[in-house]
């Protein structure tokens, strides 16, 4: 199967120590190899946020 399932987590929140935010996303293993970053909304901080991909 070419897509895989990802875990998209709140970057920011993780640094300030926060509790980070997250979302599952979807991805296409052959045409995107590169981890997934999107901005995305973070409801403990109540603003919105950079996500990257983590290890599944």
């Amino acid at each position: 199967m070419a897509r895989d399932t990802i875990i998209l987590e709140c970057t920011v929140a993780r640094k300030e120590g926060k509790q980070p935010s997250r979302y599952m996303a979807s991805r296409n293993k052959k045409l995107q190899s590169d981890p997934v970053e999107k901005m995305k909304y973070n409801r403990f901080m109540r603003k919105h946020t950079l996500h990257k991909e983590i290890k599944s």
